[in-house]
């Protein structure tokens, strides 16, 4: 395939048109979030494979909005919507410039009226994230980043000129590294898929990244013994958890390119790193199409004295003992 080549300028000529999709999206999922408490709350429920995958009305118009504008816009380019995928479309990442959107990651949320919901819009270039825009418009948190120009937490309505807090929240001195998982808070979930022979290699990982005593033998595998596991419900906004520096560690098997794309990014460019969730080592195109992630935050010294080098041997630590403890779990692509 050919490479796509592109600038700084386009970059940012594509954040900005992906902050403005968000913007347009907002109150659209705020008004479908606040339509809860009304009478036809039940008719917002439409099943998607089972009574925990759930998709609404709300999902496809804004999916069907945001394509829209792309289309128009962004003439040459791709598109994978996680609702156009679910009505069939085949949705194959290429090298070509493709926009991979979730309309409302935390679609349960978004149902129960539980306020971790966002939209996530991420555009990969030759296979890779290149641009990156999470937006929760409950909280009203815009989280941004283009490859190379850092990752920043702002707000619809703050003032244009303003880029916002730079990620992570304790920039520019990260929080020093892990020693270990011990140490760590923790991000996971279970996923919509509840068939046993999927969420039961979950729930074991979930307890060895928690528990204290190691397993029985003849196991004898480690434990993590991290501090608390989270779950938020949404993947885009677990992993802007670690990219502000508040959650150590997410661990998801089960998500799609469209959870996590944006949030690779974002990520990266606050200094944290994705990888896959089970220790394969993949490119970025099979990463995002392998359904296993593992995200560790930014760390540094308080003073930011820390060599470069040694902040990935100690995020790398990290990574080998989720490694070590986590079932290996591989999911189809169905």
């Amino acid at each position: 395939m050919a490479t796509h080549s592109y600038t700084a300028q386009d970059l940012e000529t594509y954040l900005q048109f992906a902050i403005r999709l968000a913007k347009m999206a907002g109150p659209v999922i705020r008004e479908g979030f606040n339509s809860r408490f009304t009478p036809e709350r039940s008719a917002l429920l439409i099943k998607k494979g089972n009574s925990a995958d759930l998709v609404t009305e709300w999902d496809q118009k804004v999916e069907k909005m945001v394509r829209a504008e792309i289309d128009e816009h962004m003439k040459g380019h791709s598109f994978i919507g996680e609702e156009s995928v679910a009505a069939g479309e085949h949705g194959a990442l290429t090298d070509a410039p493709t926009w991979i959107v979730d309309p409302i990651d935390g679609t349960c949320n978004f149902v129960h009226g539980f306020p971790y919901v966002a939209i996530s819009i991420g555009l990969t270039i030759n296979q890779e994230p290149v641009v990156g825009v999470i937006y929760n418009p409950i909280l009203d948190q815009l989280f941004t980043a283009a490859k190379g120009k850092g990752a920043f937490l702002s707000t619809i309505n703050q003032d244009p000129r303003s880029e916002g807090r730079r990620l992570p929240l304790s920039h520019p001195h990260p929080p020093a590294p892990l020693p270990s998982l011990s140490m760590a808070l923790v991000a996971g979930e279970y996923g919509s898929d509840r068939k046993a022979e999927i969420i039961d290699p979950k729930v074991k990982s979930m307890r060895n990244l928690s528990a204290r005593d190691p397993l029985p033998e003849p196991s004898a595998r480690k434990v993590g013994h991290a501090h608390g596991i989270r779950c938020l419900g949404s993947a885009a906004l677990n992993m802007m958890c670690v990219a502000q520096g508040q959650f150590d560690v997410y661990w998801e098997i089960g998500c799609w390119e469209w959870d996590v794309c944006a949030g690779i990014i974002i990520t990266r460019e606050a200094g944290g790193i994705v990888v896959d969730g089970c220790g394969d080592k993949v490119n970025d195109a099979q990463l995002l199409t392998g359904r296993r992630f593992l995200v560790v935050r930014a760390c540094s010294g308080n003073d930011g004295s820390i060599l470069p080098e040694d902040v990935a041997a100690a995020q790398k630590n990290i990574v080998d003992e989720v490694w070590s403890v986590v079932e290996n779990l591989r999911l189809k692509r169905e």
